[in-house]
């Protein structure tokens, strides 16, 4: 039962990757991108008010803190993907949200002194390995000649940017109940993105686009963090963390059903390197010890 939180996060991000994708037509990404927290805002509402109200001294007196949080995960995160998805694909789109633990893995080593360790380094080289062969088409060859795509080089930085959010999140350890820091990060993200909503060419919310932002705002924006907090409050981060390798792999499923995209062969080549790095890189490799019972051998007696 524990395994179920972490499971049904991930599932909906996958989903919210695919989602993504088939907003490109129907809303503007600066529409979605601003409308997902503003509705976030409101269902959250209610259930934060208190504690908001109760740590309002402490939300003012980490203010800059929680601005660069909120810019970084909740604005530059998932800006970048609704435009990204322009000219990328689901599935790419979902194989850089399962390099976020690896790119936390890099960052951590400047900005909270932690060591790097061979293991990880390995795993590293082996996901990029199988990034650059899945964003070359199987060609690495065509990188040199022609370059990644936009929408690659855009979930990229998207990726990175919420790899850092997480490892700043972990430094400064606010001083804050978990739902007041996130109902003051959703409220700034509302408030940064209103420019870009404003500079779209259309900010309608048409019939089409609305179960499409109602998913984004309830399952993506508050559904899948209750869940994946749940899951680490049970069976810990980095137990939990290992779960975001399923994001490609959720997404291949529902992208088949929704898109009617099936994998390409490079997509399956390589994710799946990038998929055993990511595992390579996260999980402990414990030393194997062979023990022999006092029982089975027993000194002979003279």
């Amino acid at each position: 039962m524990n395994l179920f939180f972490p499971i049904v996060a991930v599932f909906i991000w996958a989903a919210n990757a695919v989602v993504s994708k088939l907003a490109t037509g129907a809303i503007e990404p600066g529409a979605i991108a601003f409308y997902r927290w503003f509705f976030a805002l409101f269902i959250l509402l209610p259930f934060c008010i208190k504690p908001v109200w109760q740590q309002r001294q402490l939300i003012v007196s980490n203010l800059g803190k929680l601005t660069v949080l909120a810019s970084l995960g909740m604005v530059l995160n998932q800006c970048l993907a609704y435009y990204a998805a322009y000219t990328t694909s689901a599935t790419n789109i979902a194989v850089f949200l399962s390099l976020m633990p690896l790119f936390g893995l890099f960052l951590a080593v400047p900005l909270l002194g932690n060591k790097l360790k061979k293991q990880a380094l390995i795993g590293a080289v082996i996901s990029l390995s199988g990034l650059i062969y899945m964003l070359s088409k199987g060609n690495p060859t065509n990188l040199l000649t022609n370059g990644i795509q936009q929408g690659d080089g855009l979930m990229f930085i998207s990726s990175l940017a919420y790899a850092l959010y997480s490892i700043l999140l972990n430094k400064w350890k606010l001083p804050l109940k978990p739902w007041a820091s996130i109902f003051s990060q959703v409220s700034i993200a509302t408030l940064l993105q209103l420019p870009l909503l404003l500079s779209s060419d259309s900010y309608v919310i048409t019939t089409d686009a609305l179960p499409m932002v109602l998913f984004a705002a309830a399952f993506a924006s508050v559904l899948a963090p209750w869940f994946w907090l749940k899951g680490v409050q049970r069976i810990g981060a980095a137990q939990a963390t290992l779960f975001m390798n399923l994001v490609p792999i959720f997404t291949v499923a529902i992208s088949l059903v929704f898109l009617g995209q099936s994998p390409t062969i490079y997509h399956l080549i390589g994710g799946g390197f990038v998929f055993i790095g990511l595992l390579l890189a996260q999980v402990k490799i414990l030393p194997l010890r062979v023990s022999i019972s006092p029982n089975i051998i027993k000194p002979s007696k003279n």
